[in-house]
């Protein structure tokens, strides 16, 4: 990786400078993540917001004409945006992000990924074959997607290589130091019971210790009827949660119901940036993420 920037920073002082880089991120937290590599040599258009559901996105025409322009799409992947990113890039009419083209970048590729399925089976609710996709919630993710993406913006970019560089490793810097600080103030987290709404925390769970007692959906993806829940509160007389989890786009109705029921706290987490007013960088969203699972002890 050294040798790799070495020999970019050596042919970018070379090259003319030249406009913005344009890059289509799908959802905020990789939109972040690239204005933090690519600082003022990028454009970033974030294509979803922090209270959207980034399963189920329209692929509006506005999408398509804000990817058309677009010198690099950056997806989570893992089938997040299988229902609306495949058919926004294909109208695009724009050869360099088609899939398999290097101006398409999927982060879930540079994370070891957590639940990958056994079986593909459509009975089992929304299952992603390649594990679940929602990698931000554990921020080391970030370091490992970072450096992959600053690699890419170089390749693409190579006349702006020594800024993406300098700037992802300012950046790799402070989230270490972070790191270190959110780990020491989540201590008392670690082995906390816990009930989730939807299955999107397991990155979360796995950095923290959380210990996951029950999930609202039956299945991913299908809303639980009233019997399912009847059922979740039974089961805390043997397995005792301490709050239930939901991530701040999904809808209240199901995690008040057990809350109303067991006494309970529910945790409404940002999940992203703009989940919550709090959650404004990358940095403020763990910030808050924590924040929030300590006073709902």
């Amino acid at each position: 990786m050294t040798r790799f920037f070495s020999l970019l920073i050596l042919l970018a002082v070379s090259l003319p400078a030249h406009a913005a880089f344009n890059i289509f991120a799908t959802v905020p937290e990789w939109g972040a993540l690239a204005q933090e590599v690519g600082g003022d040599k990028v454009s970033v258009y974030t294509a979803t917001h922090g209270l959207q559901d980034p399963h189920r996105i329209e692929a509006k025409p506005s999408l398509i004409a804000r990817a058309r322009t677009a010198q690099l799409v950056v997806a989570t992947g893992a089938d997040l945006e299988i229902g609306w990113l495949p058919l926004v890039v294909r109208e695009s009419g724009n050869a360099a992000i088609q899939f398999g083209r290097p101006g398409y970048f999927e982060a879930a590729r540079f994370v070891s990924m957590l639940e990958i399925p056994p079986v593909l089976d459509r009975t089992l609710g929304d299952v992603h074959a390649a594990g679940n996709p929602h990698i931000q919630t554990d921020p080391r993710n970030l370091l490992k997607v970072g450096e992959a993406l600053a690699r890419r913006m170089a390749e693409l970019d190579p006349a702006n290589a020594t800024a993406y560089v300098a700037n992802y490793q300012a950046f790799a810097e402070r989230l270490r130091t972070a790191l270190v600080r959110w780990e020491k103030q989540a201590a008392p987290l670690r082995g906390v019971p816990v009930l989730v709404q939807h299955k999107a925390f397991p990155y979360l769970q796995n950095w923290l210790g959380l210990k996951e007692t029950g999930t609202l959906e039956p299945k991913p993806g299908l809303e639980p009827t009233s019997s399912w829940l009847a059922g979740i509160v039974a089961q805390q007389t043997a397995q005792p949660a301490r709050m239930v989890l939901r991530a701040a786009y999904q809808h209240a109705a199901p995690s008040l119901w057990i809350a109303e029921r067991t006494g309970i706290p529910v945790v409404v987490l940002p999940f992203t940036i703009g989940g919550t007013p709090e959650a404004t960088n990358l940095f403020s969203l763990y910030d808050d993420t924590i924040n929030r699972l300590l006073r709902a002890l």
